[in-house]
């Protein structure tokens, strides 16, 4: 299964459903499921910020508690969208498909960024501990750790 290494607090937020875009330079034809990795890193100055301060909090995430080094999540890639305008209340992805607060804070959709547009997450009951890479990346999953809806 393909995987992507996301920092902290993005991959936790993208895991319990807040995030439905990854935003990234870079576009992938890749579509179909993909793990969420939560990479290493934690972005402290990020996680102090609102609103992803409080929707961490209103799902009983602290700084402190924000897993690493793992899988926290299985999605589908449905779409990869150019983010081509901004405007007052949000930003505009190709095909007119907007995107508005809290979204917006939760990514960079500078006009010529990427936006992967996921679905059907599921997150994980359990993370499974897994090392990331950068890129898009290969995870053997084996079938363990349950997942919730």
């Amino acid at each position: 299964m393909k995987a992507i290494t996301i920092i902290q607090p993005w991959a936790t937020l993208i895991a319990i459903g807040e995030k439905r875009f990854e935003t990234r330079s870079w576009a992938t034809k890749h579509r179909g499921e993909i793990a969420i990795h939560a990479g290493k890193k934690i972005d402290l100055e990020a996680c102090m910020r609102e609103p992803i301060k409080s929707t961490l909090a209103k799902n009983g995430y602290t700084i402190n508690s924000l897993p690493t080094g793992a899988i926290l999540a299985i999605a589908e890639l449905n779409d990869c969208l150019k983010s081509v305008d901004t405007w007052t209340d949000g930003y505009e992805l190709e095909f007119r498909k907007l995107i508005y607060y809290p979204e917006y804070e939760f990514g960079d959709f500078t006009p010529g960024r990427y936006a992967w547009e996921l679905i059907n997450i599921r997150c994980l009951l359990d993370p499974i501990q897994a090392k990331g890479q950068q890129g898009l990346w290969n995870w053997e999953y084996d079938g363990q750790g349950g997942t919730g809806e």
